[in-house]
C-alpha cells in the first residue's frame, strides 16, 4: 500500500462515526437504493447489502412490485419499498416519485442505478427524484442505467457537487461523447479530470484496473490502485456503490459535528474521501474473495468481505474512545 494510500484511508477513518452510547438508531447511516426491475434483482441487492455490511443503520431499497416480492426473499434486514413501475404502467413519472420524494428528507444519501434498467418510465421517475435530491442538497451516487440518463440528460447533475458517478470504462466513453469531451482516449487521470469538469465539477470515479477519481481540479484528484482480484464477475461495482452509500452518509454526520470529530475537513475533501474510501474497500472485498474463490468468484462473494475490508484497510477506534 503506498504512502499516499495510507493518508487517504487515515483520512477516511476520520469520518467513521463512534458507536456512541447516546447515538440513537440510524444516526449511524441512513441510506436508500433506487433500482431493481423485473429483469434485475441482484444488483440492488447487493448495492443495500454492502451498504448495510459497511454499518449503515438503515438501508432502503426502492424497486418494482414484482422485484420486491424476490428482494425479500433474499433478507431480512433490508427494508424494500415495492414503489417504482415499468411500462406501461398508467400512472405519470411526477405521481410515481411523490412516495419517493418523501422520503429524502430522512436519508442521508442515495444510489441510484443498480438493476434500474432502461424503461422510460422507470427512467422519467428517476430524473424526478434527482431533481428533487438536488434541492434537498441530498448526496448521490449514480450508476449502471442512471448514467444511461446522465448520458441523455447531463443537465439533470450538471453543477451538482454533491454527486458521485461510478462509470466503467464503456460507460466512461458514453457520458464523455454526450457532453462533447474529446478525451483522447485518456480515461485515466487527465480524462476523468475532463468529464468531471464538463459536468461542472461532479466527483467521477471511472472504475477500471485502477479507479481514478476527480471532480476536475487537481486538488481533489485521487487513483484508488489498491489490488483487487483478478476474476471481473458482473455486479462487484454494487458493492462499490453501496459502499459509498455509506461512506456518504458518515460523511454527512460528520460535517454536522455529531460527535468530536478530527481533521475539520470540508465538504469537497470529505466527498472525495467517501469516494476514494468505497474504492479502497470494493477492491479489497475482490481480493479477499478472490484468493478463497478463484475464477469461481461471484458478486455475492464480496459481500461477506466487506467488513472485513474495513477492519483490515480502516477499523475502528480503541474502545476506550468509542465510550466517550
Amino acid at each position: 500500500m503506498s504512502p499516499t494510500t495510507k493518508e487517504l484511508l487515515k483520512k477516511v477513518r476520520y469520518m467513521v462515526p463512534p458507536m456512541l452510547e447516546r447515538f440513537h438508531k440510524g444516526m449511524l447511516g441512513r441510506v436508500a437504493v433506487i433500482g431493481g426491475s423485473e429483469n434485475y434483482t441482484g444488483a440492488p441487492y447487493f448495492s443495500a447489502m454492502a451498504s448495510a455490511r459497511l454499518g449503515a443503520d438503515l438501508s432502503h431499497v426502492i424497486c418494482t412490485p414484482p422485484a420486491a416480492n424476490v428482494i425479500k426473499t433474499y433478507s431480512p434486514n433490508l427494508m424494500v419499498h415495492p414503489i417504482m413501475q415499468e411500462t406501461p404502467c398508467p400512472t405519470p413519472a411526477s405521481s410515481l416519485a411523490i412516495p419517493i420524494t418523501a422520503m429524502l428528507s430522512n436519508l442521508h444519501s442515495l444510489v441510484i442505478g443498480p438493476g434500474l434498467g432502461r424503461d422510460d418510465l422507470m427512467q422519467a421517475t428517476v430524473a424526478e427524484v434527482i431533481q428533487s435530491a438536488r434541492e434537498k442538497n441530498l448526496p448521490l451516487v449514480l450508476d449502471a442505467d442512471a448514467l444511461w440518463l446522465i448520458q441523455k440528460q447531463p443537465d439533470l447533475i450538471r453543477g451538482y457537487k454533491e454527486c458521485i458517478l461510478t462509470p466503467n470504462v464503456v460507460e466512461f466513453g458514453r457520458l464523455a461523447k454526450a457532453v462533447g469531451v474529446d478525451t483522447g482516449g485518456d480515461t485515466g487521470r487527465e480524462g476523468c479530470k475532463a468529464l468531471a469538469n464538463a459536468l461542472g465539477g461532479v466527483m467521477v470515479v471511472r472504475k477500471g484496473p485502477v479507479d481514478w477519481i476527480s471532480n476536475g481540479s487537481d486538488e481533489w484528484t485521487a487513483v484508488g490502485d489498491a489490488e483487487g482480484g483478478r476474476k471481473r464477475s458482473g455486479g462487484q461495482g454494487d458493492t462499490l456503490t453501496g459502499s459509498i452509500g455509506t461512506l456518504l452518509a458518515w460523511r454527512g454526520i460528520y460535517l454536522q459535528g455529531a460527535w468530536d470529530t478530527e481533521g475539520k475537513m470540508g465538504r469537497e475533501e470529505t466527498l472525495m474521501l467517501a469516494a476514494f474510501g468505497g474504492s479502497a474497500i470494493t477492491r479489497e472485498c475482490s481480493r479477499l474473495a478472490f484468493v478463497k474463490r478463484g475464477r469461481s468468484l461471484q458478486a455475492s462473494d464480496l459481500t461477506d468481505e466487506v467488513p472485513v475490508a474495513f477492519e483490515t484497510l480502516i477499523g475502528e477506534k480503541e474502545e476506550e474512545e468509542s465510550k466517550l
